[in-house]
C-alpha cells in the first residue's frame, strides 16, 4: 500500500488549516491529502468541520491560517469562480438547484467555467452566443445520459424524487469538467439500493473522467467500501488518516464517535 501511494501524485494538500468564527474555532490546524485518481473520504461527528473545510477549499470561507495546495497552486484567497476555473467542482449538503428550471438547464449552469462569450455578446444575442447555448444544452444532455437521467432533461427540477435531485447536482458538478470533485454527503437520505447505485456511479465517473474525489459522508458502509483513504476530523482537528480498515480500528476515531470509555 505504501509503495503504491508513493507512486501516485498528490492532487490536494491541506496543511494546518485554521478558521475561527468569533471565539469559535471551526478548523484547528486541519490536514488532508488527496491523491490523483483516488477517492478520499472525509468523515467525523456532526460539527467536526467537514463542510467548513469544503467551504475553505472552494473560496466561500477565508481561513485565518494554513495552506491549500491544488496541483501546487495555492487556493486560499481565491474567489469561488477562480477555484472553479482551476478545475475544482463540488456538490452541496443542501441541494442548490433551481426548482423552476428544466433539469437540463440546471446542469448547463455548471458549464459557466468553459464559457467563451462575454456579456456584450450575450446582451446582443450574437450567433456565437446562440451556438454556445446550443452546445451547452447538448453537453448537459450528454452528462444527464451519463448519470442515467437522460429522460428528465425537459422536466423541471421541482417535484422530482430526492435521489434524482442528488444525481442532477452531481451531473452539474461534472459538467464543468473538473479534475477534482468534492462531494458533500451525496448519500444523505438515500435508500439502501440507491446507495449501491451511487457507489457504482461515483466509481464510473472517477474512472471514465479520470477524477480525483474527496467525499464527505456519514454513511460508513459507503465510505468503507468506496474510499481508498479516509481522513477523520473531530472538533476541527485531524485525528486520523489512512486506509479505511486502519482508520476504523483507530482508538481516537472510536472515541470520537462513541465517546471515551470510563
Amino acid at each position: 500500500m505504501c509503495a503504491h501511494k508513493n507512486q501516485v501524485s498528490t492532487v490536494l494538500d491541506v496543511d494546518d488549516l485554521t478558521i475561527r468564527f468569533g471565539g469559535i474555532v471551526a478548523l484547528d490546524q486541519a490536514r488532508l491529502t488527496a491523491r490523483e485518481g483516488e477517492i478520499t473520504g472525509l468523515i467525523g461527528p456532526n460539527g467536526a468541520g467537514k463542510t467548513t473545510l469544503f467551504n475553505c477549499l472552494t473560496g466561500i470561507y477565508r481561513a485565518n491560517s494554513g495552506s491549500v495546495s491544488f496541483h501546487a497552486t495555492e487556493l486560499l484567497g481565491k474567489a469561488p469562480h477562480e477555484v472553479a476555473e482551476l478545475g475544482v467542482s463540488r456538490t452541496f449538503q443542501n441541494l442548490a438547484l433551481f426548482p423552476r428550471l428544466a433539469v437540463r438547464d440546471n446542469v448547463a449552469v455548471g458549464l459557466h467555467r468553459v464559457k467563451r462569450t462575454g456579456w456584450v455578446s450575450n446582451a446582443l444575442r450574437t450567433p456565437a452566443v446562440v451556438r454556445e447555448e446550443r452546445e451547452a444544452r447538448d453537453r448537459a444532455q450528454a452528462v444527464l445520459d451519463e448519470v442515467g437521467l437522460g429522460a428528465f432533461g425537459d422536466h423541471p427540477a421541482a417535484g422530482l424524487p430526492f435521489g434524482t435531485l442528488k444525481r442532477i447536482e452531481l451531473a452539474r458538478a461534472i459538467a464543468a469538467e473538473p479534475t477534482l470533485l468534492l462531494l458533500d454527503e451525496p448519500a444523505a437520505a438515500l435508500a439502501h439500493g440507491e446507495v449501491d447505485e451511487l457507489m457504482d456511479l461515483i466509481r464510473h465517473l472517477r474512472d471514465s473522467r479520470q477524477l480525483s474525489i474527496v467525499l464527505v459522508e456519514h454513511h460508513m458502509g459507503l465510505v468503507m467500501r468506496l474510499c481508498d483513504d479516509v481522513t477523520v476530523l473531530n472538533f476541527g482537528r485531524t485525528i486520523a488518516s489512512g486506509p479505511p480498515a486502519e482508520v476504523a480500528d483507530d482508538q481516537a476515531v472510536i472515541e470520537a464517535y462513541l465517546g471515551a470509555s470510563e
